[in-house]
């Protein structure tokens, strides 16, 4: 074999190093090249396999040659699994042109996770480290259950002890979800709520855009004050009017909004404040004529009533 060493990839088959032949990063595709390089891998098999035939027995010596040959000329033939290509130009420009296309209202942002962060502290909740303090919050009511109704639903893969939020989240849910079943006469869904650092933790090994568990940019689903909502298949008017309702209550400090490309969900936290907020708003069902796409904000027509 008279290829260098920098155009050599080893591959280890059976204890054998056998060299696939590469070159500039790229494996060959002539037809002559790789029948060439194929003669000169299979006769460097055959001296190899045919040392261990002398001295071992003879089915077993057979048996390895040939299976040792087999494998060798599969990995050595282009257009095989073994015969990996770079990634095209085409790949890349796609993969390019989806981040330019996906454009959302609520992009994520390390500021978005310090804000949502920021509240957890104002707060002094704690980050719910395991099932045992999970289930202590439950008892002492600072978690409420987030139960399914007429206009909400939850994801049947979300574990029951995991369908659970702050008081104020889950007011921010019920409200959201009659708002937006009197517009679409459809169903919100809850893909999930709070978690324990040791959840997230096994999150962020399987995603890798997943939050931390701890630190300034955290996730704030530890705290319980997070709900992510399902995006995936509403239409364009649906995702435009939750858009709208979320911006609304951004501008007015009552939520921190993210929307999420890789599992296309609504990503919201929602802050202690929106208890107070609510206490002074009469909320009324939009008229069944009104067009979202032409309403100038997709949120509840509220009216502010004298506080007590």
């Amino acid at each position: 074999m008279d290829l260098s060493s920098n155009c050599l990839t080893t591959l280890f088959i059976s204890g054998l190093q056998l060299p696939i032949p590469q070159v500039n990063g790229r494996f060959f595709h002539s037809r002559g090249e790789v029948s060439k390089r194929c003669n000169n891998a299979i006769a460097m098999a055959v001296r190899i396999t045919t040392r261990r035939v002398k001295t071992a027995k003879p089915l077993t010596a057979m048996a390895t040659a040939l299976i040792t040959l087999a494998i060798f000329m599969v990995a050595a033939a282009p257009g095989t699994a073994f015969a990996l290509r770079p990634v095209s130009r085409r790949h890349r420009i796609l993969r390019h042109l989806r981040g330019i296309l996906w454009n959302p209202l609520f992009r994520p942002s390390h500021d978005s996770l310090l804000r949502q962060n920021e509240e957890i502290d104002r707060l002094d909740l704690p980050r719910i480290q395991d099932d045992t303090e999970l289930e202590a919050l439950k008892a002492s009511g600072d978690l409420v259950p987030i139960e399914e109704s007429e206009s909400l639903k939850v994801e049947p893969s979300l574990d029951p002890s995991r369908r659970f939020c702050r008081p104020w989240t889950r007011d921010f849910v019920q409200d959201l979800s009659e708002v937006y079943y009197r517009q679409f006469h459809d169903q919100i869904q809850v893909n999930s709520a709070v978690r324990t650092v040791k959840v997230q933790k096994k999150l962020r090994r399987r995603n890798r855009n997943a939050a931390p568990a701890d630190g300034d940019t955290a996730s704030s689903h530890l705290a319980g004050i997070t709900v992510d909502l399902q995006r995936r298949g509403l239409t364009k008017d649906e995702i435009r009017f939750v858009e709208h309702y979320l911006f609304y209550l951004n501008a007015l400090g009552l939520v921190e909004p993210e929307e999420e490309s890789r599992h296309w969900c609504f990503h919201v936290m929602v802050s202690e404040r929106y208890s107070d907020w609510r206490q002074t708003q009469t909320i009324f069902p939009h008229s069944p004529e009104e067009d979202p796409a032409s309403a100038p904000v997709a949120a509840p027509v509220i009216t502010t009533t004298a506080s007590n």
